[in-house]
């Protein structure tokens, strides 16, 4: 299986400052046959100074070289930086056929790695060898990638309104509408479903509001799968691994025990549906001490109809259809269920909302809101209705790391650490 690619092998160097390795004999097999893409990662993590380009997997991705990213960024132009997360600074660029014959005209983002970040080779090695066997409509498309010298970087579709965690969080922008809110919850549950049930199935484990970015009508496609992992196989009930992932959206059992399933992401799911709910933050330390961790506080909530609306975003003003609400809260709960068995399927997930998408924000009429009336004391006159002002304000963002208040990532080996600055690179 061949990769389109430049003149020059741009794997060749990419693991040569690795010293001490014992020669390892290329024994790969094609990835459509190769049953586990830990194991492939694994193998290339450790090679020194071989070509591997042929055994990636992924016959569509490109390789670019970093003249060619030079070019289509202008020199990654301040004019066109997106923002910046974990994995580094993000910046806009457009691609044609006139930069490589058969590239269809179109803009991209371009994600440059931080050396000095605390995402390291192997999130990227995953991310280009997940992203470029996986193509799904619920899934962003990987381009391709630049490995030259020290430098790497990937090669994304444009996602023109950003990620989730901005337009739901970001105090600037107009609130979601229902019908909005549950489209985008429907396409990222189809896309954890593509990945739970594919021939090889993965586990994402990172599902949080700034990985769900939104093209121009709000289409949901997951990105950033440099925590991906295959999932179990066999009569494996789990995989074993380093506990990874988000504080506020990993599920209670991964963290105790370091036992993955595809439950830990149904887990995370259930924690972004009461994001679409409630738009609060999964964690937010300005609330008080027992709303700081948004699952446990809205929880009990949940279920509850007395209690029901107590925890809906005020910022729906009402617009929004009590029993499809009521029936989104009733699946949140059952996601973010103490026992993974109990959880639904993403698939059960998916035929639970699709019924949901049919309710239209406008069968409520347009609201305004009225300021209320000033009695002056000494006239008992009121003043004019003043009318609430809301303000568009474009967010030009990819990553849905960009540009924002950064959720703490969670790692640890025998203790949760709240508050680590990033994501270990260290192979599992």
């Amino acid at each position: 299986m061949t990769i389109k690619r430049s003149s020059k092998p741009s794997w060749l160097n990419c693991f040569k400052n690795q010293e001490h390795v014992p020669k390892i004999e290329k024994t790969l097999e094609p990835h459509n046959s190769m049953k586990r893409r830990s194991t492939y990662i694994d193998s290339v993590s450790l090679m020194q100074s071989k070509d591997v380009s042929d055994s990636l997997p992924g016959s569509n991705l490109y390789v670019f070289t970093l003249a060619e990213l030079r070019v289509i960024t202008q020199s990654f132009a301040s004019c066109n930086f997106l923002g910046e997360g974990g994995f580094g600074p993000v910046h806009k660029g457009f691609i044609d056929d006139k930069l490589r014959p058969g590239l269809k005209a179109q803009p991209v983002a371009v994600k440059l790695l931080n050396l000095e970040g605390g995402q390291g080779q192997r999130e990227w090695l995953t991310e280009v060898v997940f992203l470029g066997e996986l193509r799904h409509p619920h899934l962003v498309k990987l381009i391709g990638y630049c490995c030259e010298d020290e430098h790497r970087l990937l090669v994304y579709e444009y996602m023109p309104r950003g990620s989730l965690e901005s337009q739901l969080f970001q105090r600037f922008s107009i609130s979601l509408p229902w019908s909005t809110r549950i489209k985008i919850a429907l396409g990222a549950a189809k896309g954890l479903t593509f990945l739970h049930e594919a021939k090889n199935p993965v586990i994402y484990r990172d599902f949080k509001t700034s990985n769900i970015l939104l093209d121009s009508d709000y289409t949901a496609k997951l990105s950033d799968f440099g925590l991906a992992k295959d999932g179990p196989e066999g009569d494996d009930t789990h995989v074993s691994t380093r506990v990874m992932g988000t504080h506020g959206y990993t599920a209670p059992e991964y963290l105790m025990t370091g036992r993955l399933t595809a439950s830990s992401d149904v887990y995370s799911f259930g924690v972004v549906l009461v994001e679409l709910l409630t738009g609060r933050r999964s964690m937010d330390e300005t609330r008080p001490h027992r709303e700081q961790n948004l699952a446990e506080w809205a929880r009990p909530l949940l279920k509850r109809a007395t209690k029901f609306n107590r925890i809906m975003d005020s910022r729906l003003e009402g617009q929004y259809p009590e029993t499809g609400a009521q029936k989104v809260a009733e699946l949140a709960y059952q996601c973010l269920n103490r026992r993974p068995k109990e959880r639904p399927t993403m698939s059960m997930i998916v035929d639970t909302l699709e019924p949901l998408t049919n309710f239209d924000d406008t069968s409520f009429g347009t609201f305004v809101y009225v300021a209320p009336t000033v009695v002056e004391c000494s006239t008992n006159k009121t003043s004019k209705d003043g009318h609430k002002d809301i303000n568009e304000h474009h967010h030009r963002q990819h990553d849905g790391k960009h540009n924002r208040t950064k959720s703490p990532v969670v790692y640890c080996e025998t203790n949760l650490q709240k508050n680590p600055s990033v994501r270990t690179s260290s192979p599992e």
